[in-house]
């Protein structure tokens, strides 16, 4: 077995990883093996990164032939131990599976339940059409944040290079080996800033300021949006901006700026228990039966589920779940719905602060 431990000198992970867990709690997984089945094929190398003493640290063990495979498991069982959280990309789907089946093959205990988990490619494949990219492969977030690696290789094309090596090892070909793995855990130290997209959408962006604004369309009406400002969680690497439902955010830094469009008009409140109610057809409104049962039989008619309403005419803000109740409708069938923007709601930054969140969460799955 060949271990090898690098320190990666002057390096900085631009994101509040400590929020998450304490650094020196936090492991980063990475494996390689000779196929995708642990019955099939052979684990050939384990690359970890950890935190110690100020600096980050890559740790490699490294499989010179098949019979070191129990001799990488128990180093790195042994170092896991001491630690509680474990980071790794797409490692539920993959690396964690595969390492439980070889540990049960070798009847060696290690049991991945006892630690807190951060898939990093579960997190990415939320922002994944946010972001616009292609798919949510590593290396496609390193080019998404302009990270260079030096490697050329994939997993796929370092398997005969491994088989190649195990019957005429070289240093060259141990390098190439290794080099792949070490940027693999290095580049997904450098891509944990991507986390901060996905932190927008966790309810943590906050309103600063709020404010009503007016201004002309393309075709010279006269129109109104909400404007709010938004101090972002954790600043983000590279600006971005979506469009969605007339509504639009851009956001650069640890600041962002939402425009949801405002709507002043008559629209309805629908009641539920509509055999309660009468239908006025010449007032066009719904009335509980123990009032209207003073109204003329002439001018009533039982209500039926889209007569059932009230109408109000005032000023509107879109909802595109019941976040604020009661909501309103133009018509019974519509799937548009909104909510009265009161003179009370407008004093209340918390409830912009959550408004923002339900108008970035439909942003987001609007992609």
């Amino acid at each position: 077995m060949y271990t090898l431990t690098k320190e990666l000198k002057d390096f900085h992970i631009h994101y509040p990883l400590e929020q998450i867990a304490p650094l020196e709690d936090i492991l980063f997984l990475d494996i390689e093996t000779t196929g995708f089945t642990a019955k099939n094929s052979s684990l050939y190398l384990i690359g970890t990164a950890f935190y110690e003493q100020g600096s980050w640290y890559i740790r490699q063990w490294f499989a010179e032939n098949a019979s070191q495979e129990i001799e990488i498991l128990k180093a790195f069982s042994e170092m896991a131990s001491f630690y509680k959280h474990l980071f790794h990309f797409n490692g539920n789907h993959f690396d964690l599976p595969y390492l439980s089946q070889k540990y049960a093959q070798y009847e060696i205990t290690c049991n991945f339940d006892t630690f807190q988990g951060i898939d990093i490619y579960r997190r990415v494949s939320a922002c994944k059409s946010f972001l616009k990219l292609p798919n949510c492969k590593q290396k496609t977030v390193e080019n998404y944040l302009d990270i260079d690696r030096t490697d050329p290789f994939n997993g796929g094309e370092l398997i005969d290079i491994y088989r190649n090596y195990t019957s005429s090892p070289t240093d060259s070909s141990r390098e190439i080996l290794l080099c792949h793995n070490f940027e693999d855990i290095k580049g997904m130290l450098q891509i944990i800033p991507i986390l901060s997209y996905c932190d927008i959408f966790d309810g943590r962006a906050r309103a600063r300021k709020v404010q009503a604004n007016q201004y002309r369309d393309f075709s010279g009406n006269t129109r109104r949006e909400l404007l709010m400002t938004l101090v972002l969680p954790v600043s983000l690497p590279k600006p971005i901006s979506a469009y969605a439902n007339d509504c639009y955010f851009k956001a650069e830094g640890d600041q962002g700026i939402l425009r949801v469009p405002i709507f002043e008009e008559e629209l309805k409140y629908f009641y539920a228990n509509y055999k309660d109610y009468y239908y006025l057809p010449d007032e066009d409104i719904a009335l509980h039966k123990s009032i209207a049962s003073f109204v003329d039989h002439e001018h009533r008619i039982p209500a039926t589920a889209a007569t059932c309403y009230t109408r109000k005419y005032s000023t509107y803000l879109p909802q595109w779940d019941v976040l604020v109740e009661p909501f309103f409708k133009r018509d019974y069938r519509s799937k548009s719905l909104f909510f009265e923007l009161t003179d009370e709601l407008k004093k209340d930054r918390a409830a912009f602060t959550r408004y923002a969140g339900h108008v970035l969460e439909m942003l987001s799955s609007s992609y």
